[in-house]
């Protein structure tokens, strides 16, 4: 079979125009894509080998010696941990993590506003040492990798690598197609032809490492999307308003999964579950709405170790995060954000009575949420262990490797003192199909669409100004 990506060209002349039409939009979106693709796979391998990285860096701090004696009561480790921090420290989460070799972390926020982690030893309560969250290795790479550490301005940079990385992989592969008997042949198509020299063995290295690596550069697009800033945003109230099954407890609505009487008057504050100090959120539940602890007559709180017996009975034993309340009218959050994105749960607790104020689960989630919750978890390299890490590593460094080759071409044949962008076809072939995607792709992706119209017009600029100066 002879399928094209495209609809066939009448002429010779026209499949000439749009496969140089292709090119200059697969140039333009290399461009641009290249630098931060190599940021974006570098930082994102790293991440996402973070739970051997950490104990490995900072040993000396999470890793014990187990006794094969009792451990201390969360409490008394508080406890300890207060003791050691200055004055007006404030303990804001408590990571909960039942494994006999590591150490028990509590993040505290210090009098200057950052925040801190504070390691003791389960076994006999030594403070084994603190590590800013803000400063952490793990941290840099996460924002590096989310935002350049440039706040807002990186973080849609990024989202837009994002989005013309979805471009660069309609023309590579556009590009790649095999015409005619071509696809009989595996070399040049299935596999790089490694006898040829010069820029044409960079080619085939680069074409066909492309299309090995198209569709896990596609799911990383798709699956990471949903945790940008901006589009990420607004396509959780998009999806909210269409009704696409979100939990009802994420947008102030009490979704509860206990026996006892809710005051809804208590839901629908303006603080959210990203606003808490924890470690890491399931995704379905960033936005919703921390409910409120009721007045209680004789303001007698729960201790940890309550709240730990609490989050226990609804299967959530170890390796999960309580944030702790801040105010008196604040409440205990238990957030439980495990590999398999089934067992996720969030509990917020009433602070004084115990009481399970909300309960939201992987069983509470609509259709939308369950495959951002897989895809999160695979794009992390979570879901099945060490070969998720190893596959997801593969896919990034290919991904980096690919920018390497697509820069050094561009360096083979750009003239000198030139942008070396391929040349504009005379004809402008119709391409009504590519045209359309292109419209839809920014429509989606607003901030796509813009960049896309800023591209088209600069293009036709330069080309104008160009031809008028060459007549």
């Amino acid at each position: 079979m002879n399928a094209q990506p495209f609809p066939p060209a009448s002429t010779e002349g026209d499949a000439i125009a749009e496969r140089r039409t292709l090119w200059r939009w697969h140039f333009y979106a290399g461009l641009f894509v290249m630098p931060l693709l190599v940021v974006l796979a570098i930082t994102g391998t790293l991440y996402c080998f973070q739970p051997q990285i950490e104990p490995m860096l900072y040993r000396d701090r999470m890793v014990v010696a187990d006794t094969h004696g009792p451990r201390l009561s969360t409490d008394a480790l508080l406890a300890k941990a207060v003791a050691s921090e200055p004055r007006g420290a404030v303990p804001t989460l408590a990571q909960i993590d039942t494994r006999r070799t590591r150490s028990a972390e509590f993040v505290f926020r210090l009098p200057s506003g950052e925040s801190e982690s504070v390691y003791v030893d389960p076994y006999n309560g030594a403070v084994l040492g603190t590590l800013s969250v803000e400063h952490r290795l793990m941290k840099q790479i996460r924002n590096l990798h989310r935002g350049l550490m440039l706040g807002k301005t990186g973080e849609l940079a990024m989202e837009l690598a994002g989005c013309w990385t979805l471009v660069m992989i309609g023309t590579g592969v556009a590009l790649w197609w095999p015409w005619g008997g071509a696809s009989r042949r595996a070399g040049g198509v299935w596999l790089p032809r490694l006898t040829l020299k010069g820029r044409a063995w960079w080619r085939d290295l680069h074409a066909v490492g492309g299309l090995w690596l198209a569709v896990g550069a596609l799911f990383f697009v798709l699956s990471g999307l949903p945790w940008s800033g901006s589009w990420g945003t607004q396509f959780k109230a998009l999806a909210t308003s269409a009704s696409l099954g979100y939990p009802k407890g994420a947008w102030g609505e009490a979704h509860v999964h206990s026996s006892a009487p809710v005051d809804h008057a208590m839901h629908g504050m303006s603080m959210k579950m990203d606003d808490l100090p924890l470690h890491q959120t399931p995704w379905a539940v960033g936005a919703t709405n921390v409910p409120q602890s009721a007045d209680a007559a004789t303001p007698s709180r729960l201790s940890l170790d309550d709240v730990i017996a609490l989050a226990a009975k609804h299967g959530v034993t170890s390796d999960y995060g309580i944030a702790q309340p801040t105010s008196p009218t604040g409440v205990y959050t238990v957030s439980y954000f495990p590999a398999d994105p089934r067992a996720e749960r969030t509990l917020h607790i009433d602070q004084y009575s115990g009481r399970v104020l909300s309960d939201i689960s992987y069983g509470t989630y609509g259709t939308v949420a369950r495959v951002i919750s897989y895809g999160t978890s695979l794009h992390m390299g979570r879901y099945f262990g060490l070969a998720n890490q190893l596959v997801c590593s593969a896919i990034s460094l290919g991904l980096a490797a690919l920018s390497v080759t697509g820069f050094v071409m561009w360096l083979k044949r750009r003239p000198s003192r030139a942008l070396g962008a391929p040349s504009r076809p005379a004809k402008r072939p119709p391409m009504r199909a590519w045209r359309t995607g292109l419209a839809l792709v920014g429509a989606v992706f607003p901030l796509m669409g813009l960049t896309m119209l800023a591209v088209w017009c600069l293009d036709r600029i330069t080309f104008r100004a160009r031809a008028q100066a060459q007549t």
